[in-house]
């Protein structure tokens, strides 16, 4: 018999913990290699963590609950047979954890004004960015009370520290003097909300807790202005409507409006750099790469943004495949902590749900998000070398919100302009 450490695995490139939601086998349970042990959730997705062994689960190291790092020994597996190499195991994640390790030493480096790498206590990356954007000291993160496993500060205390900064004494300053930051207003006291009799009171779920927070920081974070532009789509329209039948039968996959919006997408992040960017603090990280976030409805309600990576290489055939993968893999609950990871800009279709447009809230730390709106047959004013008459077009409003700290509104609203005209000038004769 022989003992095998089933590891958390490395889950994306900025992926560096994950929070156990469910056990599915319990000890003394038969696994099968490539077998379900345990269900985990990262910031961004729920994910499985299958077993590369067969044998008998003998020792559960974490309970629900429990935040892992990648590459810690979550459980015990004992195997038939010879010994299993379970250093192998461990040599592969040490890579995956050195390289996180490392890309966050370059981010503190670079782009960090603020050096929490000095205390001798350990701060996830999430509690150190929330403490940079929140302006808060060594000195005060220090002084707060982990929850945590081994008294580490979680998301809540930090929260709680910032919701409470006001009624506790302040710091006293490092000698180094910190670059002075903006004032900021005072953050809103939450109104007594009145529970009557009949009402049912019931808990966010996890994720619909972590939208919450995404949604609020956001709006507190960036300066939000939206620009509206209509677009003509009737070439689009009929041009679909004429191939989607022959599209499916050679390549298997649905032509929906989607790819081609976010061909035109790419199209214009290329022409428009200054949209395809990042802001950390006083930083701006001009982003090499385009990759599109998808916003995609849950099943259950919530919300999930995967990225389309290197959107700008793809053909239409590519996109459509991307588009229609990453969508189902989200309603089954099948997409990997690396499919949400490194978008640069986000697309959201809010015209599935009936609305002609929106202000749509920024995906953090991108500078901008577009909104495409229903498509409806309106009456228009079509010009001609004969004179103009009215006529029935197909119409949709692009509503395109950026952030006014690093965008002004003639890229934004160049930048949309740019989207109406590729599609406004859409072949009908095109290949796809």
């Amino acid at each position: 018999m022989a003992k095998f450490e089933l590891k958390l695995p490395k889950m994306g490139e900025s992926v560096a913990e994950a929070t156990i939601t469910n056990w599915l086998k319990n000890v003394g349970d038969t696994i099968a290699a490539d077998e379900a042990v345990l269900e985990i959730a990262t910031d961004k997705v729920d994910s499985e963590v299958p077993s590369e062994v067969s044998g008998t689960l003998t020792e559960i190291l974490f309970q629900v609950d429990d935040v892992v790092q990648v590459g810690q020994t979550i459980a015990i597996i004992e195997t038939e047979g010879g010994s299993v190499e379970a250093p192998k195991a461990s040599e592969a994640v040490a890579p995956a954890v050195a390289e996180i390790a490392k890309a966050v030493e370059v981010a503190k480096e670079t782009a960090t004004p603020a050096d929490f790498s000095s205390s001798d206590k350990f701060f996830s990356p999430l509690v150190k960015n929330i403490a940079k954007e929140e302006g808060i000291s060594l000195i005060e993160l220090e002084s707060i009370s982990g929850s945590g496993k081994d008294g580490r500060v979680t998301k809540e205390d930090i929260l709680s520290f910032i919701k409470n900064r006001g009624s506790q004494p302040a710091a006293a300053p490092k000698a180094a003097a910190v670059a002075a930051k903006p004032v900021q207003a005072t953050a809103p006291i939450a109104a007594p909300v009145s529970v009557n009799g009949g009402d049912e009171i019931v808990e966010m779920d996890r994720m619909r807790k972590l939208i919450s927070g995404y949604m609020v920081a956001s709006v507190q974070t960036s300066a939000h202005v939206q620009s509206f532009i209509e677009v003509d789509v009737t070439n689009i329209v009929k041009w679909r409507d004429r191939v989607k039948n022959a599209f499916e039968k050679r390549e298997g996959e649905k032509l929906t409006f989607t790819p081609i919006f976010m061909e035109a997408v790419a199209k214009a992040l290329k022409d428009f750099p200054g949209m395809n960017i990042s802001v950390d603090g006083e930083f701006i990280i001009k982003r090499k790469n385009i990759n599109l976030g998808m916003a995609a409805a849950l099943p259950n309600g919530n919300l999930i943004v995967p990225v389309i990576k290197n959107a700008d290489q793809l053909n239409l055939v590519g996109m459509a495949k991307a588009v229609n993968d990453l969508g189902n893999r989200a309603k089954a609950g099948k997409l990997k902590p690396d499919d949400t990871q490194g978008g640069t800009y986000t697309v959201t279709n809010v015209g599935t749900f009936g609305s002609v447009f929106g202000t749509p809230i920024i995906n953090q730390p991108q500078v901008g998000i577009l909104a495409l709106g229903a498509i409806r047959k309106v009456p228009a004013v079509i010009e001609t070398p004969d004179g103009d008459f009215i006529g029935i077009r197909q119409k949709m409003f692009l509503s395109h919100s950026y952030d006014h700290r690093v965008v002004d509104g003639a890229l934004g609203g160049s930048f949309v302009k740019r989207v109406a005209d590729y599609l406004e000038a859409f072949d009908v004769n095109r290949e796809y």
